[in-house]
């Protein structure tokens, strides 16, 4: 994720960079200091000196997760679509056309962390939690926009339906481990957009088809 040339990466950054890297890769439980300093190309000195534990290290890394992927649907153009609608099934869209390259590079780090740490380690769990619920809380203000347009007498709430967009991609990654590749993942993202639709019916109009 570091954008910085490597000779000016600062040993902390290399090892937040490592951390994103084999955790997704390797899981928590099977990555070792050892691992993430080999993979940063630093000391465990410099490991020690930075952060006390790996478990200290994997919640600097879920801040960081949380702040380069915060920054990067934030600034997104989906936010710029007139209609809420249209947002919502937008930053679906986008979900999915981050679906690329490895399984470590498109899987999501606090899903792999909280399968792993949900009982063994509840400060993990804890921070999992409020990055993904925090996510969530992003897309609330467009769907309940968009409720209120499209769906106004309807008994769900713009919360639920937020919270279940991470539920479907959470699971499309669990999935796509599960088979070793993301088609699987991307048809659970158009099934997703199609549920939206569904959701948010625009009057005398079809679903759109998705392959």
């Amino acid at each position: 994720m570091s954008t910085t040339p490597p000779a000016t990466v600062s040993s902390r950054q290399r090892l937040l960079d490592a951390a994103l890297s084999e955790f997704r890769t390797r899981g928590y439980a099977a990555t070792t200091v050892d691992d993430l300093c080999r993979a940063a190309g630093v000391s465990k000195g410099a490991f020690f000196h930075h952060f006390a534990s790996k478990e200290a290290l994997a919640l600097a890394a879920v801040e960081y997760w949380n702040t380069y992927t915060g920054q990067l649907f934030a600034q997104s153009s989906y936010h710029t679509l007139p209609d809420p609608r249209d947002r919502v099934l937008a930053y679906i869209d986008l979900r999915g056309e981050l679906l690329q390259g490895e399984l470590a590079q498109y899987t999501c780090l606090l899903g792999t962390l909280v399968q792993e740490t949900y009982e063994s380690h509840p400060a993990l769990r804890a921070a999992c939690r409020a990055g993904i619920e925090g996510h969530a809380d992003t897309l609330v203000r467009d769907i309940a926009e968009a409720k209120k347009k499209y769906a106004p007498k309807a008994t769900w709430s713009p919360e639920s339906v937020a919270l279940y967009t991470q539920t479907a991609l959470q699971g499309a990654f669990v999935l796509a481990k599960a088979q070793g590749g993301l088609a699987v993942a991307a048809d659970a993202v158009a099934h997703l957009h199609r549920y939206i639709e569904l959701l948010l019916p625009v009057p005398n109009s079809k679903p759109r088809r998705t392959p």
